[in-house]
C-alpha cells in the first residue's frame, strides 16, 4: 500500500523544512528525550541502572526486566539518533515494551555521542559494556549464548561494527544479532551505489544530507570513512559472524545498504534473515506507538528470530 498524496506532501515538506543538525545538534537532543521518555511509567516497568567503567569513564547502562523473576536470556541494546543524539532516557519506553514483548531483559547501552566524542568513542564504549556483559555472568547470570545485541539506525552500525571487532579481537563473540536498518556504507550522496539513498533521501524525513552530517559529526577524520568499523559493509571478511536478523524499511535511505550488509554475511556463510518492512519509514521502531501494526509485525519477526535460535 502506498503513501496517500496527502501524507507525501506532508512528509516532503517535514524534509525539506528540518533544521541543520550540526547547528541544532544540542536542541535536538532535548526534544527527543522529552518527546520520547514516558510520562507514567506501566506497571511491567522494572529498572535498575548500573555502570561499567572504561579508562575511568563510567559508562551508564540502565537495564529492564520483564515481568517475572525467573532466569532470562539478554538483548544488549545499542540505542540510534545519528551517533549525536538519542540516550537511555529516549529509549525508555522503547526498552520497557521490548523487555515485555521479547520476555528477556534489555541492557540499553548510554554510549558518549558525537560531535564531543568522535569514532571509534561510541564503538569502544559499546565494546567495552558487551565484554563485561559476556565475559561476566555474576550481573545477569546469564550464559553467553543467550544473549543477543541489537541496536538501530547508528546502534545497528554499532551492532554490526562490534561483531566484527569481537571477532577480530578474540575476546567474546556474539552469536546473535539483530539490526533495525542499519547505517553499514559510507557514501550517501548522489555517488552512492544504492538505489534508496536517491529514492527515499529528500522527502521521507531522514534526508542523505542528514545521514551524511551526522557521519561528519560521528566521524570528522574522513580517512576513517572506509574503516569497516565505521561503515561494516567495507569489510573484507565476513566470516564468523553471528547469526543475524536484518529489518529494514521500505522508504528508508539505508535500505538498500542494510540489506547488502545481509547479503554480504549470507555469502560468508553466516545464518541470515533479512526483512524489508512495506509502506515503513526510517525510524518508525523507536517512534510510533507499540500498537502500531508496523510494531507488532516487527516483534514477530523478532521473537520468531528469538525462538529459533
Amino acid at each position: 500500500m502506498a503513501f496517500h498524496k496527502a501524507t507525501l506532501a506532508a512528509l516532503k515538506l517535514l524534509s525539506h523544512s528540518s533544521p541543520d543538525i550540526k547547528k541544532t545538534y544540542k536542541i535536538h537532543r532535548q526534544i527527543v528525550t522529552l518527546t520520547r521518555k514516558p510520562i507514567i511509567k506501566p506497571p511491567y516497568y522494572k529498572t535498575w541502572n548500573h555502570k561499567i567503567t572504561r579508562e575511568g569513564y563510567d559508562i551508564p547502562v540502565r537495564i529492564f526486566s520483564p515481568p517475572n523473576d525467573l532466569p532470562h536470556p539478554v538483548i544488549l541494546f545499542f540505542h540510534g539518533g545519528g551517533w549525536v543524539t538519542g540516550n537511555i532516557e529516549s529509549y525508555d519506553s522503547v526498552c520497557s515494551t521490548m523487555a515485555r514483548v521479547t520476555d528477556r531483559i534489555i541492557v540499553s547501552v548510554d554510549y558518549r555521542l558525537a560531535p564531543e566524542y568522535p569514532f571509534p568513542t561510541a564503538l569502544e564504549d559499546c565494546y567495552c559494556v558487551a565484554k563485561e556483559i559476556f565475559l561476566d555472568n555474576t550481573l545477569l547470570k546469564t550464559n553467553t549464548d543467550e544473549i543477543t545485541i541489537m541496536g538501530d539506525s547508528a546502534g545497528g552500525n554499532l551492532a554490526a561494527a562490534l561483531s566484527i571487532m569481537a571477532r577480530d579481537r578474540g575476546e567474546f563473540l556474539p552469536k546473535q544479532q539483530i539490526l533495525i536498518y542499519p547505517a553499514t556504507f559510507h557514501d550517501h550522496s548522489e555517488t552512492s551505489p544504492f538505489p534508496s539513498v536517491r529514492e527515499n533521501g529528500t522527502d521521507y524525513l531522514l534526508t542523505s544530507k542528514t545521514i551524511s552530517d551526522y557521519m561528519e559529526m560521528y566521524c570528522p577524520n574522513k580517512r576513517d570513512w572506509r574503516n569497516p568499523y565505521f561503515a561494516p559493509l567495507l569489510e573484507k571478511d565476513f566470516s564468523k559472524q553471528p547469526r543475524t536478523l536484518i529489518i529494514t524499511a521500505e522508504y528508508c535511505p539505508l535500505r538498500d545498504e542494510g540489506e547488502a550488509y545481509g547479503r554480504k554475511l549470507q555469502e560468508a556463510g553466516n545464518d541470515v534473515i533479512i526483512k524489508r518492512m512495506s509502506n515503513a519509514l526510517h525510524g518508525y521502531f523507536s517512534s510510533l506507538p507499540k500498537k502500531h501494526h508496523l510494531i507488532q509485525q516487527t516483534y514477530q519477526e523478532i521473537n520468531q528470530f528469538l525462538q529459533n535460535s
